[in-house]
C-alpha cells in the first residue's frame, strides 16, 4: 500500500523519465536477462552487425606457464570420442560422494556462456570470450591444474545474448578447430597454438548467425574439418593442414544454420554426415557423403522450428531426433534408412509429441539398447527403441536443461543451478546414487567432458574439474 501511494505522488514528467531510464537499462549490454529463453514464432535468423572490415581477422597468440598433464584420457570433441556422450575409458568411478560432492581439482573463471571443453594429451581446450577486450579466445589449459598453456585471441564484438560462446572445439594430435559465436571458424596447431587458417562464414558464405549465436560444434574427420555454413553452401570439408576447401555441398533449398551439430554415420558401405538444417518451412535432415560432399539422402519428414540437439545414431540404420522449445507436436522421431539399387531411402518409424519425449538443448544418449535423456519438463527419462517411456525421474527429481553423460554405466546429470546427480543407467527404474551442489552460478548448461577420471563442468562464468575416480 505504501509503494502505491508513493508512486501516485510522482509527477508525470518524472514518471516518464523513469520509464525511459528503465528501458535503457534493460536494453544495455550489461543488463540481466530477465526473460525465459524462448524463440519467437517467426524466423529471426539474421546477419548480426559486425564492425570488422576485413574477412580474415588478425589474431594474437600468447604463451603462458601451464604444463600439459601426464594423463592419457581423451574427450576430443563435442560428446566425446564416439559422438555419444559415453566415456570409453576403463575405470571405476566412485558411486558415493561426500556432502560437498566430488573433490574439486581446479576451478577457473570463463567468459559468460555455455561452451564446453574438449580434452586430449593432458590438455583442455575451450572456446571462450574476453568481454573486456572484445575478443574470441581459444584457450589451451593443463588438465592437471587448469593453468593456461596458451591463448589465441582475435577481435570480434559480441554482445551478451544469453551469453556468448557456446561451442566445443574439435581436437586431434595436430589440429584444433573452433567456431566462435559469430561463425568464425579457426584452425590452430593443437600443441603450440600457432595459427593455420580461418573462415568467416558470415562474410565468405553468407551464413546467417542463429538466434543466441551459433552452437554448431566443428568436426574433424580424417584430417578434414567438416562445417555446415548453411548459407551459399550447405556443408564443406576443409583440409586442416592447408585450409583448402576439398568439397562443397550445394544449398539449393536455402537451408539456414541451426544450433544442431553434425554426426558421422556409416550405412550400406557409405560414410556420411547427418545434419538437421533449416527450419519448419525450409529444412529437414540430410546425409552428406564424407567422400565428396554429395547428397546421399534427404528428408523433410522431420523439420522443426528450432533444431538444437544433435541427431543420435541408433545402431546400423536408424537416427533418433529430438526437439523442444514449445514444439509440442514434434518432440522426438526415429528415422530408418534402407538401401535398394545403390540408393538410400528414409522412412519415419514414429513421431511423438514432447509430452512423451523431447529435448530442449542436449542430445539424448543411446546406451545398451535404450535411450536416456532429459525431457522439456525437466525429468530424466529412459526410452526403448520404439519410443516408449520405460521410466522417468518423476516430478520430484527435475534437471531443467542441464547436460548429462555416461561413465561405466552411471549417468552424471546436472540441473540448471549446479546440482550434480549420479544415476544408474539401466532400463529397470530410476535409481539415484548421489547428489551434490558443485556449482554456485546459474544456467549450468555447458556440455560435460570426461577423461582420466576427471569430469569438467561449468555454469555461465565458472568451469570446474572434479575427481570422479575411486580413491
Amino acid at each position: 500500500m505504501r509503494q502505491t501511494t508513493i508512486t501516485k505522488s510522482i509527477p508525470v514528467g518524472l514518471a516518464v523519465l523513469g520509464v525511459v531510464l528503465l528501458y535503457v537499462w534493460l536494453s544495455a549490454d550489461a543488463a540481466i536477462d530477465l526473460t525465459e529463453r524462448v524463440p519467437p514464432a517467426q524466423d529471426t535468423a539474421q546477419v548480426l552487425p559486425d564492425d570488422e572490415d576485413v574477412v580474415k581477422i588478425q589474431g594474437e597468440l600468447v604463451q603462458l606457464d601451464g604444463v600439459p598433464a601426464d594423463l592419457p584420457g581423451a574427450w576430443p570433441r563435442f560428446r566425446g570420442s564416439n559422438f555419444d556422450a559415453v566415456s570409453i575409458e576403463d575405470f571405476s568411478p566412485t558411486r558415493t560422494w561426500p556432502v560437498g560432492g566430488p573433490a574439486v581439482l581446479w576451478s577457473i573463471e570463463v567468459g559468460e556462456g555455455y561452451a564446453g571443453a574438449s580434452i586430449l594429451a593432458g590438455r583442455v581446450y575451450i572456446m571462450d570470450y574476453d568481454r573486456q577486450n572484445q575478443a574470441d579466445v581459444i584457450r589451451c589449459l593443463s588438465l592437471d591444474d587448469g593453468q593456461d598453456i596458451w591463448r589465441y585471441s582475435y577481435p570480434v564484438k559480441v554482445k551478451r545474448w544469453h551469453g556468448m560462446s557456446r561451442t566445443v572445439p574439435a581436437v586431434t594430435e595436430k589440429y584444433v578447430v573452433t567456431m566462435g559465436p559469430k561463425c568464425h571458424v579457426t584452425c590452430l596447431d593443437s600443441v603450440s597454438g600457432e595459427f593455420r587458417w580461418m573462415f568467416n562464414l558470415v562474410k565468405e558464405f553468407n551464413t546467417k548467425v542463429p538466434q543466441w549465436y551459433t552452437a554448431q560444434c566443428p568436426l574433424i574427420d580424417e584430417g578434414k574439418a567438416i562445417i555446415a555454413p548453411a548459407g551459399d553452401i550447405l556443408m564443406m570439408a576443409i583440409d586442416c593442414e592447408t585450409g583448402r576447401i576439398l568439397w562443397q555441398t550445394p544449398n539449393p533449398d536455402g537451408w539456414i544454420m541451426t544450433h544442431s551439430s553434425m554426426v558421422p554415420m556409416e550405412f550400406s558401405g557409405k560414410r556420411f554426415y547427418v545434419y538437421c538444417g533449416g527450419d519448419h518451412i525450409r529444412g529437414g535432415v540430410i546425409g552428406v557423403s564424407a567422400e565428396d560432399g554429395s547428397v546421399l539422402w534427404k528428408t523433410d519428414q522431420w523439420k522443426v522450428r528450432f533444431n538444437v540437439p544433435m541427431p543420435v545414431v541408433i545402431g546400423p540404420n536408424r537416427v533418433f531426433l529430438t526437439a523442444g522449445y514449445g514444439q509440442t507436436e514434434n518432440g522426438c522421431a526415429m528415422l530408418r534408412l534402407t538401401e535398394a539399387d545403390g540408393e538410400i531411402t528414409v522412412e519415419s518409424e514414429f513421431l511423438h509429441p514432447t509430452e512423451v519425449f523431447g529435448s530442449i538443448q542436449h542430445s539424448p544418449i543411446f546406451y545398451n539398447d535404450h535411450i536416456y535423456g532429459v525431457r522439456p519438463d525437466g525429468q530424466l527419462a529412459c526410452l526403448n527403441l520404439e519410443g516408449n517411456v520405460i521410466w522417468t525421474s518423476t516430478s520430484a527429481n527435475k534437471f531443467g536443461s542441464g547436460p548429462y553423460s555416461i561413465v561405466s554405466g552411471l549417468i552424471y546429470v546436472m540441473n540448471d543451478t549446479g546440482e550434480l546427480t549420479l544415476v544408474q543407467a539401466n532400463p529397470s527404474s530410476y535409481v539415484e546414487l548421489a547428489r551434490a551442489k558443485v556449482l554456485d552460478g546459474h544456467e549450468s548448461w555447458g556440455p560435460m567432458a570426461i577423461a582420466s577420471g576427471r569430469l569438467i563442468v561449468r555454469d555461465t562464468e565458472r568451469m570446474l574439474c572434479l575427481d570422479i575416480s575411486q580413491p
